[in-house]
This record gives C-alpha cells, structure tokens and sequence, in this order.
C-alpha cells in the first residue's frame, strides 16, 4: 500500500514535529483496524501521539484510506484547539476523498513533480 502527506498536511505534521516514522506508525495501525473514528466514503480520523504526551492530549488526522490500496494524510489538528471536524468539513473530505482515491499512478507522479504530495 503506498502512503502520501498532502502539502497542507506536510506542513501542519513539520509545525507539529511528527515525522514520517510517526506517520507510518499511524499507517500501520489504520490499516490493522486501529481508528478512532469512520466517517464513512474512506474518510477516517486517527489519532497521532505529541512527542512525550501520548495520544489523548496529541493530535488528530485525517485520512484517506482505502484498504490494499492508498492512504492520503490531508488535515490534522491538535487535540487542544478543537474536537471535531464540523458536518460541513465531513462533507467536502468525503468528497475530496473519491479525487484523491481515484487518482492514477501517473496523476500521483504528477502531483509528486508539483510537489503538492509527498509518498511516505
């Protein structure tokens, strides 16, 4: 299974000093089952771990997964500056996720050159 940050995600994960190891600790758990939540339409929410605070008080992501075949990190938030994702922002992840979902091996070549993903 192949494992992208989207450039938002890559920033908010550099801010927040998690690293790709982390990520793919993360990876490794959602594809064994471990999720804190299924929003439905391969939209996910997992919690990642701050550094010496584990992961109730750490942060949250958002993720893309469809088993087998890719996982997109594309949102996060710290666990402090808010709960959830409001029912408007699950609507448009849902739809973001059958773009990115869909996306060909050559559509992900591409949108690594643009630098707009970066495979884990």
């Amino acid at each position: 299974m192949r494992v992208f940050k989207n450039k938002w995600f890559a920033r908010f994960a550099e801010k927040a000093g998690i690293t790709d190891d982390d990520l793919r600790k993360a990876a490794m758990e959602i594809e064994a089952g471990m999720i804190d939540a299924n929003y439905g339409g391969d939209v996910y929410k997992k919690r990642i771990a701050r550094k010496d605070g584990g992961k109730r008080s750490g942060y949250r992501s958002i993720v893309f997964f469809r088993r087998g075949e890719k996982m997109f990190f594309v949102y996060g938030f710290a666990k402090s500056s808010r709960d959830n994702i409001s029912e408007k922002e699950e609507r448009q992840l849902k739809k973001e996720s059958r773009k990115y979902l869909g996306y060909s091996d050559e559509a992900l070549a591409i949108l690594k050159k643009a630098g707009q993903i970066t495979e884990i």
